[in-house]
């Protein structure tokens, strides 16, 4: 009876215990499956739809496309790597933990330097629309994705340094993988520093949009042709400034429950109900950003139907008119 609830029977005195699976346990398990099936599919029409459809290639679906990645990832490896970990033994070896631990750091990181881009996309389209065109180009804008990348990677190597250095030293007994972080670190490069500059932008943000708004409403911009054309610019930028606004806040809301621990200076443990619940709080943004997509682009419905069709597949397809 001992050996059946061992993860390596043969090593009696050094392997880990078999988690035990109670029948809530179950239910939940079939629950955080969907929401990464959910997640990884939803994501991917989100990359599929602005890699496909030319009219969708703009500087600020290139941003939301980065996002799109990253939360794909999250429903095709994170989510699916945090259901197994707490449902069996780890069976993969030292290096292949580290490398566990490693991708969900940099995915996650990857997202909030994603959420960091768009937020600067709004400012300069919202505060410098008339630099917005040659300021913010395709190019710079790829240019600051793959930095994005960069800093994702470099920050995610930092924090696992030593668990990356010696995989396994942290582990207490055959079967396990578990790993030990600096908390400070993770704070200020995951959080700190991306939230804040987030929050200052959009509350800069929030005040031009509210400002702007009233001029229009007053029609003090509309006084001739040219400057009610703009209007209607300022009025599409105005239209993206507060849908993506609504993305960062769910974001922020989804985000704040796990690291507001640390700021507090409280203790959690690695693997516990609460540590669980918060971690998939925030890998749970990930689906909620493609439901607000088609909530509010219609461009984003459209896209899915011609996807769903199988219309996409037709010679031309890319050139479908969506917006």
């Amino acid at each position: 009876m001992m050996d059946a609830e061992l993860c390596f029977p043969q090593l009696l005195n050094t392997s880990c215990r078999k988690p035990t699976r109670h029948n809530s346990g179950v239910m939940l398990f079939y629950v955080l499956t969907f929401i990464a099936v959910l997640t990884a599919a939803l994501n991917l029409l989100v990359i599929i739809s602005i890699s496909h459809f030319r009219q969708l290639h703009t500087t600020t679906n290139l941003l939301l496309l980065s996002l799109a990645v990253s939360d794909f990832l999250v429903g095709l490896v994170v989510m699916p790597g945090e259901i197994i970990l707490t449902e069996t033994c780890w069976f993969l070896g030292d290096i292949l933990c580290a490398v566990y631990y490693l991708l969900p750091f940099l995915i996650i990181c990857a997202s909030a330097a994603s959420m960091v881009l768009i937020s600067v996309d709004r400012y300069v389209a919202i505060c410098y629309p008339l630099h917005y065109p040659t300021k913010v180009t395709v190019q710079r804008v790829r240019f600051f994705v793959c930095v994005c990348w960069l800093y994702a990677f470099f920050v995610s190597v930092l924090l696992l340094y030593d668990h990356l250095k010696q995989p396994g030293r942290y582990n207490s007994c055959y079967g396990e993988c578990v790993v030990n972080i600096s908390g400070d670190l993770d704070l200020v490069f995951s959080f700190i520093i991306p939230i804040s500059i987030i929050i200052a932008l959009y509350l800069r943000v929030f005040a031009v949009a509210v400002s702007q708004a009233r001029a229009m409403r007053s029609h003090i911009a509309a006084v001739t042709l040219q400057r009610s054309q703009t209007v209607a610019v300022k009025r599409s930028e105005l239209k993206a400034a507060r849908t993506l606004g609504i993305v960062v806040a769910v974001f922020l809301m989804c985000y704040c429950p796990y690291y507001c621990v640390f700021l507090t200076s409280s203790k959690i443990t690695i693997g516990s109900t609460a540590e669980a619940f918060m971690s998939f709080l925030m890998y749970f943004n990930s689906c909620l950003n493609p439901l607000i997509y088609a909530f509010f682009y219609p461009w984003f419905r459209k896209a899915i139907r011609l996807i769903v069709t199988l219309k996409v597949t037709l010679p031309g397809s890319c050139e479908a008119n969506l917006l």
